[in-house]
């Protein structure tokens, strides 16, 4: 059985989440001292920082891994559901930061001023979200935590947007006006991109895509002495996080208690190579052959 990490997932959140306000508040102010269009949407960005981390509490709230009457395979999913909320909110902050841009362009703005102080606040900013990302993605691949490795993905996108809010903030202060602007394109890409990354990596869980080729499955079953054969093998789930197996296994025993201790081997096998795993079994007798892997 999976371990329940959700307390400490928990803690993580929060954590994160005090931090990403802080952010938003320098941001907000200094977009708003400077007048510049793409740390104004950087502020903005941060704000869906902050409502990840409150999706994913609410997400962990639920994502309990024992079963229950009503969810006999556990309540997991949950948190990939969440993960895919904060893919969504990557979507929303890119299109928003289009849109500025778009304003900016056909509207004009006022000149982008920015001093020495105001450019070290926003290095400051920078140091505290490569912070929050590179905690939240160690404590997530420990866990085995969606939300956490999606929340640190949200976050690193973040830092990436700042990186090149600095940039054109520099450009500003040599005189490039312009640089504030062209630089929100590829921002606008790298959020766009980390929204992919988050889908790419929990929709497979959601639709139960196989996990593991079922020829790896089959080479370890039938090293199991008594396994003849083995067929319908189906796998889904994540890997290190929750697996399910299933198969139709030949078994060369002639009484009960000689197959059920061979299925019981292949299961310890199964288990060793990729837990956690819950494994079905069903076992044929000697006399029923099949090549067939589907």
């Amino acid at each position: 059985m999976t371990k329940d990490n959700r307390p400490e997932v928990q803690k993580v959140l929060v954590s994160t989440l005090l931090l990403n306000l802080l952010v938003v508040g320098l941001k907000g102010f200094l977009g708003y001292t400077t007048g510049s269009l793409s740390l104004l949407a950087d502020a903005l960005h941060s704000m869906t920082d902050g409502a990840s981390n409150i999706l994913g509490l609410v997400a962990n709230r639920y994502s309990a891994p024992e079963p229950d009457r009503e969810h006999p395979y556990g309540h997991q999913k949950f948190e990939s559901v969440g993960a895919l909320g904060i893919g969504v909110l990557l979507v929303i902050a890119c299109f928003e930061i289009l849109q500025g841009v778009v304003e900016r362009i056909t509207q004009g703005s006022e000149p982008v001023e920015i001093s020495p102080v105001e450019l070290w606040l926003l290095l400051v900013v920078l140091g505290i979200n490569i912070f929050i990302a590179s905690y939240e993605r160690r404590v997530g691949q420990r866990l085995g935590s969606a939300i956490l490795i999606a929340d640190a993905t949200h976050t690193m996108s973040d830092v990436w947007v700042t990186i090149s809010v600095i940039g054109g903030l520099i450009g500003v202060w040599r005189g490039y006006e312009w640089l504030d602007v062209v630089l929100a394109f590829p921002v606008a890409l790298l959020v766009l991109g980390s929204a992919w990354s988050v889908f790419k990596t929990n929709l497979p869980w959601l639709v139960d895509q196989m996990a593991i080729a079922p020829e790896t499955i089959k080479a370890i079953a039938i090293g199991v002495p008594g396994v003849i054969n083995c067929h319908n093998i189906a796998s889904r789930g994540v890997l290190g996080r929750q697996l399910f197996i299933e198969m139709n296994l030949i078994i060369d025993a002639v009484d009960v208690e000689t197959a059920h201790r061979i299925s019981t081997e292949v299961e310890r096998r199964l288990e060793t190579h990729f837990r956690p795993t819950r494994i079905l079994i069903h076992i044929e007798p000697p006399a029923y052959q099949s090549e067939e892997i589907r």
